[in-house]
């Protein structure tokens, strides 16, 4: 991807925080990352810097365009990179490749419920809060938990009759005031989940409970003198409120959704779809989608929504849209936000399905004002003809032979207006007999397209023929008896006039001598005229060697081929010495080879 090609879409990426992916020609992710501000960092790989890595500046070479997803934040931002960059394994991405997950605090399903830290989330009725992207905060968390709401850490089943009987004794935790000692009985449950009820309050950020339980904490340290005491519960509170700001991606209400957007215009449509699992977007995908006329949102949303379900193996239960949308039976429950935190993932479905609409269409207006200089030949050259698709696959047909003496045929193929190579063909005529310009056209051009269809390979958009009338006719009646007139536009060019023949009509086309289009034909006409030619010479050269060496009693083909792949000529032969000859194919037939033709 050039400079040029970003800024064509400069102004349609947004400065928010997101995610973003750059993807090679053959739809593999070759980098992901994420951004605080979108449009500046990728502003960043286009610039005039000299010292970037030369691995960031091929990774921007192989890249043939960008895709990006928005969030809230940049901690959103970086729980989707995280979760792209395993899903995906991309080639350029160094860090993030390990299967390790962010972090959650989880309460125990339990009698007595323990509340760690995990990396884990197991569907066995406890409740996980999190993704935490900060190991440090996350600390911060658990040491107030764990100062203002002291609870056990032990494993043990603690079941009414374990604790009966008294098959367990308190530890060091109830020594030092961190725990109140369940293990023997001595708390009572309805306190101990009074405290986890408070935990799961300041988890969820409803605070006003668990701040009314702080200001008692707070007062009666006061009262009490400990000064030191309330100063730490406020500290602590306030780094605790200042970290649980309110997060997109992290969300202690949605589990595992789907959320599906949508924006389209006259021709198109592109639906945005976010997975959404543990309450953190997992992927997101846009889907282009042609329109037909009779079709409105609803019905595309209806359409797209199980394709992408199936394809992205979704199980989710429930789905966001903006609106009703008719689905087939077994659907997923069907919710339609207003306000909470569904809304908010569908306001952020929306906002890139928007972006995405935005940004093709710069691109297709970039598209139209500038386009590659085989784009522009092609589209002259289609214009000139009045083909009905572009010639991007164009073929080239040319006989050679010296008064009827070796015939041979070749084709070059141009692919994009140029000329690909490994494609060239060479024919040896093998049907017809003496100087027949015209039946050796048919039988090549046969030859050749029956072999492209027994083997199902693409034809050619334009067929050019090297010759006048006489030959383009004999060419149409092979490809008509292969039954693929409609499906190719085939041309002649004499030579004389550079007139351009079509089958049927006996009036000639003159295109401007100084057009693109005309220079490309004539460098097909003169590349299949080279080829051709070059081949006919071999012939020749090989035709030689058999009458002049291989007559000459003694003399086979593969003596005769190394005295020319030595000497270069037969000219140059006669002229070397016999003891020359020698070196090369001993003594006995070097005295052979002079005898004949008369050497030195």
């Amino acid at each position: 991807m050039t400079t040029e090609d970003f800024r064509a879409i400069q102004d349609t990426v947004p400065k928010d925080p997101g995610v973003y992916k750059f993807i090679d020609e053959e739809d593999r992710i070759l980098y992901v990352g994420k951004a605080k501000n979108l449009r500046n960092r990728l502003s960043s790989y286009f610039g005039e810097r000299v010292d970037r890595a030369y691995r960031t500046r091929l990774m921007v070479k192989n890249a043939l365009r960008i895709e990006f997803t928005i969030v809230e934040t940049e901690a959103d931002a970086l729980l989707l990179e995280n979760s792209l960059i395993k899903r995906y394994q991309p080639r350029y991405n160094v860090r993030l490749k390990d299967d390790k997950s962010y972090s959650y605090i989880c309460i125990k399903n339990e009698r007595f419920p323990r509340v760690f830290l995990t990396r884990r989330v197991i569907r066995d009725g406890s409740t996980y809060f999190g993704p935490y992207t900060s190991g440090a905060r996350l600390k911060i968390i658990l040491d107030l938990i764990k100062q203002l709401f002291p609870l056990r850490t032990c494993n043990f089943l603690l079941s009414e009759d374990n604790v009966a009987a008294g098959k367990f004794k308190v530890c060091l935790e109830y020594h030092i005031k961190n725990c109140f000692g369940p293990c023997e009985g001595l708390e009572d449950e309805t306190a101990y989940n009074e405290r986890v009820s408070q935990i799961k309050n300041m988890l969820k950020g409803h605070f006003t409970a668990v701040i009314a339980h702080f200001k008692n904490e707070m007062q009666r340290h006061a009262e009490e003198l400990e000064f030191e005491k309330a100063q730490q519960i406020k500290e602590k509170l306030a780094v605790f409120e200042d970290y649980q700001g309110k997060s997109t991606v992290v969300s202690a209400t949605i589990r595992d959704v789907d959320v599906f957007a949508i924006a389209a215009d006259d021709k198109e449509a592109y639906v945005n779809y976010l997975k959404v699992v543990n309450g953190a977007i997992i992927h997101t995908h846009t889907q282009e989608m042609v329109k037909n006329l009779d079709e409105d949102e609803a019905d595309l949303l209806a359409f797209a929504i199980p394709e992408l379900r199936d394809r992205f193996q979704s199980i989710a239960p429930e789905i966001i849209v903006p609106f009703e949308v008719a689905l087939p039976e077994p659907a997923p429950q069907i919710t339609i936000p207003k306000i909470g935190d569904k809304r908010k993932l569908l306001d952020l479905s929306e906002k890139n399905v928007r972006y995405h609409l935005l940004q093709r269409r710069k691109e297709e207006a970039s598209k139209t004002k500038r386009q590659t200089p085989a784009e522009r030949i092609l589209r002259t050259l289609q214009q000139d003809l009045h083909m009905k698709e572009l010639p991007m696959h164009l073929e080239c047909f040319d006989n050679s032979n010296i008064q009827g003496s070796n015939p041979a045929s070749a084709c070059v193929v141009f692919k994009n207006a140029r000329p690909s190579k490994k494609d060239y063909r060479h024919f040896q005529i093998k049907t017809v007999e003496g100087p027949n310009d015209f039946a050796s056209m048919e039988e090549v051009v046969l030859r050749r397209y029956r072999r492209l269809l027994d083997e199902g390979q693409p034809l050619p958009q334009l067929i050019i023929i090297d010759g006048g009338k006489g030959q383009l006719s004999a060419a149409m009646k092979s490809i008509e008896t292969l039954g693929i007139a409609e499906r190719v536009t085939v041309i002649g060019i004499a030579k004389k006039l550079e007139e351009i023949f079509f089958p049927g009509d006996s009036t000639p086309l003159h295109i401007n001598k100084k057009s693109e289009s005309l220079k490309l034909i004539q460098q097909a006409r003169n590349e299949a005229h080279r080829f051709s030619l070059a081949y006919h010479r071999n012939r020749r050269s090989r035709s030689f060697l058999q009458t002049e060496l291989t007559t000459i009693p003694g003399i086979g083909t593969k003596t005769a081929e190394k005295l020319l792949s030595h000497f270069g000529s037969v000219k140059k032969l006669r002229e070397a010495t016999v003891a020359q000859m020698a070196e090369v194919v001993g003594m006995a037939a070097a005295k052979k080879v002079s005898a004949g033709l008369g050497a030195v």
